[in-house]
């Protein structure tokens, strides 16, 4: 059979880039065909209304033209475009899926928190084996924290916040040096969103192997002053870290955490909030969490790799 018959690939349209991931039927996420970004900034074309302007709009219709080119010429023939948070939580979310289809004729498709929360799930499930153990799965995005546990293939709990790293600065910390009140309220406040969604589930995680599947908590982990690694495997990242770093962070300017290891520029100004949000989780579940470097994307091909595909077309969802 063909490569061009056999190959899949998922669109990740996300606030920072577009990325194109694409394997083989069959084949390995260890081993993808190919990998094509291209770069996105999203939270700068929002307006303060919460809609995405016009130049936000026009580079969402270029990144997925362009990588409908990429797919086409590599011979992807099952493709799944994802918009994340960015785009579905903007508030003219349906134009801009109507008017990519109109331009590229592809119709961005969307996920439920939930839904997202068990592919990354099934994500670190794969990458760690059965062997593992329980695993409870925390991944902050930018508008939501997706939190996922279980001791099989499929997660037995599901739980989306809306404590987003990017949506959490812009409600709690827009001040380019938050004043420490506020700092200090956002840890009180993310510390109660993340017990009251755990509820009586709270006891029975904190035996469970903690897992971080994001890219905030490997820039935490970075931080902290974990290496990089070649695999992308084996970083931690412990509760006390994220105490000594977090009144750190909260004196800088975005511009002055941008120089700080693993801490990119476009995710400066929302890794404070990322941090406090990253302790409330570990507080609650009792890390430390082994980053994982696989997350949603990856569990959306591993679901598409076994003929399950997820989602719902976006129209349907902002309606």
């Amino acid at each position: 059979m063909s490569e061009m018959a056999t190959m899949v690939g998922v669109l990740d349209v996300g606030c920072f880039s577009a990325r194109l991931l694409a394997v083989r039927s069959g084949g390995s996420l260890l081993d993808p065909v190919f990998n094509h970004k291209r770069r996105l900034r999203l939270d700068r074309s929002l307006d303060a209304s919460g809609r995405l302007r016009e130049d936000g709009v026009e580079a969402v219709v270029a990144a997925v033209a362009e990588a409908n080119e990429v797919a086409r010429r590599r011979g992807v023939t099952q493709l799944f475009p994802l918009a994340t948070s960015s785009i579905r939580d903007a508030r003219n979310a349906a134009e801009v899926v109507e008017r990519v289809r109109a331009e590229t004729g592809t119709g961005l498709r969307f996920l439920s928190g939930q839904r997202e929360a068990e592919l990354s799930y099934l994500a670190a499930r794969r990458w760690y084996g059965a062997s593992a153990g329980p695993l409870v799965v925390v991944d902050i995005g930018g508008g939501t924290v997706e939190l996922a546990a279980g001791d099989g293939e499929q997660a037995s709990f599901a739980r989306s916040l809306r404590l987003g790293a990017r949506e959490m600065t812009r409600v709690w910390l827009s001040d380019d040096v938050p004043p420490a009140d506020r700092v200090s309220a956002l840890r009180g406040y993310a510390l109660d969103r993340v017990r009251t969604a755990l509820g009586e589930d709270e006891e029975t995680l904190r035996g469970f192997r903690t897992v971080g599947c994001s890219k905030v908590l490997r820039q935490l982990a970075r931080l902290a002053g974990a290496r990089p690694h070649r695999d992308g495997a084996a970083h931690r990242l412990r509760v006390e870290d994220l105490r000594t770093w977090i009144p750190r962070l909260a004196m800088l300017p975005a511009s002055r955490r941008a120089e700080l290891p693993g801490i990119s520029r476009s995710r400066a100004r929302q890794v404070l909030a990322g941090a406090v949000v990253a302790e409330a989780l570990l507080t609650v579940v009792e890390g430390p969490a082994e980053i994982c470097p696989w997350s949603t994307t990856q569990g959306l091909l591993l679901s598409l790799l076994d003929r399950q595909v997820p989602g719902t077309p976006a129209h349907r969802w902002v309606a």
